[in-house]
């Protein structure tokens, strides 16, 4: 039996019988229990008082609810003051927003300050490295990333440079420096990265693709080129995470978006190995450092991104939590994985999406969060109602 107590109604228990989809109220005078299957009670670990809830969630640690927080979950839903439309009015281009340390800051701190989600992510963007690596780029309102000068062939990869962030994007340091001081680890502070995979299909498309038609066509028929390419993005990948965990991020997301376009034998040749890489060099100087890994649409690869050696595998909405969570076996912890759809339904739909996730995920070692970025469009109060009953789970 697994039970999820909410504090909105002290008095209440949901239980669930993994044998069974009927759901019961069971009544308790205490405000918190803790149930466990079988009936025992688990033995308590040791949590550090002085750690963040979601660090303690991925480490193993006893911990009262799953801590929450959601991808995109800054941006232009956000009504309240109106600051990020604001800030966009006087800096239009993205980059300009996301390349300045008071406006990163400013955006990163925004839904804290509303929601004091469980994790705090810097605002940026996966292609902020390509300047640095002389590939030149810009993103478009509108049409969205566009990279000016494709690689097609040896010689253009060889014009692609190692990655120094010190140099190229001090900002990025900076700002998570003030991100930690900001939070004061009430809540962990988030870096990310893009994958090789993913980030040489955008600088080999030249942009966003629906079919990847040109990295395929690279991969399949020069892949000596394109292997030379995902090296350059894997020692330069490694060296971003090790630069934003000395700046102060506690945890590192590693997108590897379109590795999920590759057939399984693929991924085992172009992304799989650079992934593994990323982890092993991460490791070797913070082993300590959690390290997620999100690839929308990884059902078909789930037990592979395990073999990649991160910390969590955060899931899309198109896997079912409990499905995900024996896939992936008991050592990765988990993250997601609700449909960022759900946050247009009612407010009782959400609270049943949110309720039926953490059921599936069973106790610890879950990120609740959406299963991709919260849509254009979404009713904030809906992103309130997501994070209020989140917080109110207790296990």
């Amino acid at each position: 039996m697994s039970c999820l107590h909410s504090s909105i109604a002290s008095s209440s228990v949901i239980c669930v019988s993994p044998s069974s989809k009927l759901t019961s109220f069971c009544r308790t005078s205490r405000p918190r229990i803790h149930c466990a299957i079988g009936g025992t009670v688990a033995e308590p670990k040791v949590v550090s008082a002085t750690e963040p809830l979601l660090l303690n969630a991925v480490r193993g640690l006893e911990v009262e609810r799953p801590p929450v927080w959601l991808m995109r979950q800054a941006g232009r839903y956000m009504k309240a003051g109106l600051s990020y439309q604001i800030i966009c009015e006087k800096y239009p281009s993205f980059r300009e927003r996301s390349e300045n340390v008071d406006l990163v800051v400013e955006i990163s701190l925004q839904p804290w300050k509303v929601f004091k989600p469980d994790g705090v992510i810097l605002f940026s963007d996966i292609l902020t490295p390509l300047s640095g690596m002389n590939i030149p780029f810009d993103i478009v309102k509108g049409k969205g990333p566009i990279i000016f000068n494709p690689p097609t062939t040896i010689a253009d990869v060889d014009q692609v440079r190692e990655f120094f962030p010190e140099e190229s994007v001090p900002y990025v340091g900076e700002a998570l420096t003030i991100l930690r001081k900001e939070v004061n680890n009430e809540t962990a502070v988030l870096g990310f990265v893009g994958a090789p995979f993913t980030l040489a299909s955008y600088v080999v498309e030249g942009g966003s693709s629906k079919n990847f038609t040109k990295i395929k066509r690279l991969a399949f028929s020069q892949p000596k080129v394109l292997h030379a390419l995902l090296q350059k993005f894997a020692t330069s990948m490694a060296k971003y995470i090790q630069f934003q965990a000395n700046s102060g991020a506690q945890a590192v997301q590693i997108f590897d978006s379109w590795a999920t376009q590759l057939s399984p034998v693929d991924f085992e040749e172009f992304s799989l190995p650079y992934l593994k890489q990323i982890v092993d060099t991460v490791k070797q100087t913070h082993p300590n450092l959690p390290l997620i890994l999100y690839a929308s649409g990884s059902g078909g690869l789930l037990e592979r991104l395990p073999l990649t050696g991160v910390d969590v595998v955060s899931l899309d909405w198109t896997v079912d939590m409990a499905e995900g969570r024996r896939r992936l076996g008991a050592d990765v912890a988990v993250q997601g994985n609700v449909d960022p759809g759900v946050l247009f339904g009612s407010k009782e739909f959400i609270t049943n999406r949110i309720n039926d996730t953490v059921r599936k995920a069973g106790k610890g070692k879950h990120i609740l969060n959406l299963g991709h970025g919260i849509k254009v469009g979404t009713p904030e109060e809906n992103v309130a109602h997501f994070f209020e009953i989140a917080k109110d789970i207790r296990y």
